[in-house]
């Protein structure tokens, strides 16, 4: 069993991977149960109970949102973001909600109160759970009677675990055929790029067709998600106006994008470039728009910004058949190892394991373009994590806003000075990458909880005092 490089790149909405994504994810896979299981007709009320993390930050998160809209057959990758957004105050005001299932094969209307209906358990309430994203939904028939309830975790990346699975070596286990080079540590990638003479990314693509992807289809699908980061690009540059949610955070991107047009020519104007480009994924996530989770939501701005560097900057060698396929392909391998080995949930390990590891991933895809060999690949991503650790995930009012957006633009830098460090040695490394991680998911423990998505420390609650 192994992950495929393309779990690692999903098209969602945002603002959240872990609290929009993944609970959306989560209320659409119980209903598509109750149709398979033959208990859809029967069911005449739903609860769902949010915790831990889902619970403290859910409503800036919008996770109550999600979870209505994957109740009525919504799936990030295709569903409306305007729908998404008008949906809790269209359910409290009918008091009704819409059930189906993911194809719109069937459908219904039940009763269903916002306040009642849909509970933000006590933080405290996590502490039986095996994760600190926790949510569970039950069904009802007519009289009452429980027909269904199952459990979910939303372990990161919009990844969804079950009781039955939330063990981290099957949670991520998604591919059941057989590929040639398995691997779930840097070091055993790297054991099989020294065997076979191949890159990371020829080596990925050899797994991606023993799972049934020829080079072909594995290329088209890599440019479908550059596409969809791209537009969010051009639409986080030209979008103006107030990011919702209260806090009354201005849109910056497009007039920083409007000075770097008219500014005069200047060394740093292309480290500017990138900040703008983070910040406009990341402005269009807090706004609920469409976005590609790069490893989060969260974090979703600093991958499209370092590849938009790599291809504008002309920062790709002629090595490279095609390096929008090859960066992807390299940073999602990184990726792949940071979901099976250590974490990239904000709500388990901080922003080191959100922002830290879309860093480190941006890294390795720029070193991969530029001609690294793999050492130097795995060392450009073991410099991106690195000057991450210890990293807090506190945002303010529970909004992806403050300090979340400017993380982006800092990650994205620190991806290409990473690379850049790497490839200017020879991919010998003091720390290696599975080290790094390992450090991380130890920081990560011994972090304090308030530090972990619940805005109940650091600048969540500095900021209010002021």
């Amino acid at each position: 069993m192994a992950i495929s490089v393309f779990d690692m790149f999903k098209v969602g909405i945002g603002p959240s991977s872990s609290h929009t994504v993944g609970p959306m994810v989560a209320a659409t896979r119980f209903i598509n149960e109750l149709v398979e299981l033959g208990l859809f007709a029967s069911v005449k009320a739903v609860k769902v109970q949010l915790r831990g993390s889902l619970s403290a930050t859910g409503k800036g998160h919008g996770t109550d949102a999600a979870v209505l809209a994957g109740l009525g057959g919504g799936w990030p990758e295709t569903v409306d973001p305007t729908w998404v957004t008008g949906i809790v105050a269209q359910t409290k005001e009918s008091k009704t909600l819409v059930l189906a299932n993911t194809s719109g094969s069937v459908s219904k209307t039940i009763p269903f109160d916002y306040d009642g209906d849909l509970e933000f358990a006590s933080y405290n309430c996590r502490i039986r759970d095996p994760h600190p994203n926790a949510m569970t939904l039950w069904a009802f028939d007519e009289t009452g009677t429980e027909l269904a309830r199952k459990n979910f975790y939303s372990i990161g990346g919009g990844f969804i675990a079950t009781d039955e699975t939330v063990d981290k070596k099957t949670a991520t286990a998604t591919v059941a055929a057989k590929i040639p080079y398995p691997f779930r540590t840097a070091s055993e990638l790297l054991g099989h790029c020294s065997a076979t003479q191949l890159s990371i990314a020829q080596l990925v693509l050899a797994n991606e067709a023993a799972i049934g992807r020829d080079e072909a289809e594995v290329t088209r699908r890599m440019h479908r998600i550059w596409d969809v980061m791209h537009s969010a690009i051009e639409r986080g540059c030209s979008t103006e106006g107030v990011l919702p949610g209260g806090l009354k955070v201005r849109r910056r991107a497009p007039l920083l994008a409007k000075d770097l047009q008219s500014e005069e020519a200047d060394p740093l104007s292309v480290m500017d470039r990138v900040s703008v480009w983070a910040i406009a994924v990341n402005e269009e996530n807090a706004a609920g728009g469409r976005v590609v989770t790069a490893p989060t939501n969260g974090a979703a701005g600093i991958i499209p910004a370092v590849l938009n560097y790599s291809r504008q900057a002309k920062a790709v060698l002629s090595v490279c058949d095609d390096p929008i396929r090859d960066f992807l392909l390299t940073a999602g391998t990184i990726g792949t190892i940071y979901q099976q080995t250590a974490s990239i949930s904000g709500a388990e390990v901080g922003c080191q394991g959100e922002v830290g590891v879309a860093s480190s991933m941006a890294a390795a895809g720029l070193a991969q373009v530029r001609g690294g060999s793999p050492e130097q690949v795995c060392n450009a991503a073991e410099i991106g994590l690195e000057h991450h650790l210890g990293l807090t995930c506190d945002p303010v009012g529970g909004l992806v806003q403050v300090p979340c957006i400017e993380r982006n633009a800092v990650g994205a830098v620190t991806a290409i000075t990473a690379a850049r460090l790497a490839l200017a040695g020879d991919g010998r490394q003091l720390v290696s990458l599975d080290q790094v991680m390992e450090t991380m998911m130890a920081t990560g423990s011994d972090m304090m909880s308030k530090y972990k998505e619940t805005s109940t420390g650091g600048l969540a609650v500095s900021l209010a005092e002021c």
